[in-house]
């Protein structure tokens, strides 16, 4: 959530730089609003001082034996009109509540200009994309001939976008999960957390999931529904919801591993076939807690933590920065890590580094005592995915095949592999 005090203030600068994501900000009609409320709200203020000293004119009069219906007919009065402006207050308070909980982040002067994925800009690279003797078969047709992916029985038990992954190809999922959970742990230093795949509305409300992006979720039926996590940022990050840190606990990393659940609502037609883009899939998520003033270096942090992953299984890669019009609701600032597949002969996104400014700790009201000042102020939130497990199983697959559609076992991942060397029929 932006600060509000900035929209009253810069309404127009809080316009122009949205704008830059192609997001239209109505500024008049927001400050329109809010010069509403704030006369609604004096006129409220008014009549509750009106009323309280109605009423206590009502407990004098009464200790003195004198006549009070006339007064109390009076504070009936006061209080019938006290509450039309009471609900009609709070009704243009929803309204702002509303544009507020809407607006997406304010960009960071550094992201690039541009309108899609066609305008981001490649930071640096790492490893040579890699080239095959041999006609590179895609994580697909691999899986198939080794008789260890079976979407057909996925289909049937719960319909599209679901896989089923069997024998050593499933043992090498679980041994990219530990992989990346051990590094991160015991490398960088993060504290692992397991926490829950159910969470209520205020959680997704308080990472901006919701109210924006609710058909991409899955939710339970009830008087009180539960959501499905899309990924562990939702309850990693609400941890600290409604808390006041102490400045000097701060970084605070955390990692959990999780499934994930999206019903990719509007991806029609986008990567329906293989292991892409799934309804349910397995991820590595890092979620860094910072002062505000050092959420730019921890974004730089964070997404070499990713890269290490890349980097350990030596499989090829590039960070790219996402421009204006590409990154995502609640991020001010984003890099995609894209690693090479031989086949598809491209690279595709298996990390999403984003900081997130206070966005976030606005909506969960998460802050940190000042230690000069000893005023609470919003933290910083920062995660990315460290990394998706899924597609970091299809990057080993395709980069590690050999031409009789066997896959080499990565150095790094064999003694999570009983010291296994490869996977065959």
């Amino acid at each position: 959530m932006i600060d509000p005090k900035l929209l009253r203030q810069s309404a127009a600068d809080v316009a122009a730089n949205l704008a830059r994501r192609g997001y239209e900000f109505n500024a008049e009609a927001y400050l329109s609003l809010e010069e509403k409320r704030k006369a609604l709200q004096v006129d409220t203020e008014r009549l509750q001082a009106e009323r309280n000293s109605s009423a206590k004119k009502v407990g004098k009069a009464k200790a003195q034996g004198e006549d009070i219906q006339p007064l109390l007919l009076v504070v009936k009065d006061l209080g019938d009109r006290l509450a039309a402006l009471e609900f009609a207050l709070s009704e243009v308070q929803s309204q702002l509540k509303d544009i507020e909980l809407d607006l997406p982040n304010l960009l960071d002067a550094s992201v690039p200009d541009g309108q899609d994925e066609s305008d981001n800009t490649e930071v640096r690279q790492w490893g040579i994309p890699t080239e095959l003797p041999f006609n590179a078969r895609d994580h697909i047709e691999l899986g198939k001939n080794l008789d260890m992916i079976d979407f057909e029985a996925a289909s049937k038990i719960s319909g599209s976008r679901f896989t089923i992954i069997s024998g050593p190809l499933a043992r090498l999922q679980r041994a990219l999960i530990q992989l990346m959970l051990d590094i991160h742990t015991d490398e960088h230093g993060y504290q692992e957390k397991y926490v829950p795949y159910l969470v209520h509305a205020n959680a997704l409300i308080g990472t901006g999931n919701l109210p924006k992006f609710e058909e991409d979720l899955f939710r339970t039926s009830g008087e009180k529904p539960y959501y499905l996590i899309p990924t562990a940022e939702v309850p990693v990050t609400n941890l600290v919801r409604d808390e006041i840190l102490e400045t000097s606990e701060l970084p605070k990393y955390f990692v959990a591993h999780t499934p994930c659940f999206r019903s990719e609502a509007g991806s029609y037609g986008q990567d329906t076939r293989g292991m892409i883009r799934q309804h349910q899939f397995e991820k590595v998520e890092l979620v860094h807690f910072v002062s505000a003033g050092e959420s730019m270096a921890s974004l730089e942090v964070l997404t070499s933590h990713a890269e290490v992953i890349l980097k350990k299984l030596e499989l090829p890669y590039r960070v790219m920065a996402l421009c204006a019009g590409d990154v995502g609701f609640g991020s001010a600032k984003t890099y995609d890590i894209e690693v090479w597949l031989p086949g598809q002969q491209r690279y595709r996104e298996i990390s999403s580094c984003s900081n997130y400014n206070d966005f976030q700790s606005r909506r969960m009201k998460a802050r940190c005592r000042n230690s000069s000042s000893g005023k609470p102020e919003f933290i910083h939130t920062l995660n990315g995915s460290g990394v998706a497990a899924g597609r970091a199983l299809i990057a080993v697959m395709e980069n590690y095949q050999n031409e009789d559609g066997s896959i080499r076992i990565p150095t790094v991942l064999q003694p999570y592999m009983g010291e296994m060397e490869c996977i065959s029929t």
